[in-house]
């Protein structure tokens, strides 16, 4: 059966890595998904109400982490969309791998050439301005519609709920999530102790 649903993403959150990496191994494994991918900047989301936002700021700034990265990520997937799992998921294993400073654009030089891009086209979209305005519209649509506050949110039709997953690429576990994405009377499910 065929599902269509969106996912918010920054390259910061290690659960939207386990979640993206669910995804992957889904959509490898068959699963007849529709996914769109939507910008969140949990750096933006800190950013006092009235200041600059996060995209707008000098590099270096405290309020820019992970917002280069984002332009990066929408370059690939609005240009050069074949790549872009690719890409996602080496932005993931950059940062919660190796440890890699996403703020660098030489490192995510070296994630694009990774994932089979070119460097130098995807710098020169991120130049070009166009991911910087994306950025700044679908994080404030993603705030304003669904009321997103974090990644990974997943959306479908006007629900939107966040979900923590706490295993690396586990479909089995995306799967139960997604079945609850209709169930509207179930507003918060947390554990108090996550067993391990």
């Amino acid at each position: 059966m065929s599902r269509s649903f969106a996912v918010t993403f920054d390259y910061l959150c290690p659960f939207a890595r386990n979640a993206f990496e669910a995804i992957a191994a889904g959509l490898e494994a068959g699963r007849d998904w529709q996914v769109g991918y939507v910008p969140f900047s949990l750096t933006h989301a800190h950013v006092p109400e009235g200041e600059t936002a996060a995209w707008d700021r000098s590099p270096g700034d405290r309020y820019t982490n992970g917002v280069l990265a984002l332009q990066w990520g929408l370059a690939v997937r609005d240009g050069f969309p074949d790549r872009f799992l690719a890409f996602h998921l080496a932005a993931f294993a950059a940062r919660h791998d190796e440890a890699r400073d996403l703020r660098d654009e030489a490192v995510l030089r070296d994630v694009a050439a990774s994932a089979g891009l070119d460097s130098d086209a995807v710098a020169s979209a991120v130049a070009g301005g166009e991911p910087k305005r994306t950025l700044a519209e679908e994080h404030a649509r993603a705030v304003e519609r669904w009321r997103v506050f974090g990644v990974p949110t997943f959306i479908e039709g006007d629900e939107a709920v966040f979900i923590r997953l706490m295993e690396r690429g586990r479909v089995d576990d995306l799967d139960q999530a997604l079945a609850l994405l209709g169930a509207t009377r179930l507003n918060e499910f947390k554990r108090t102790v996550v067993p391990r």
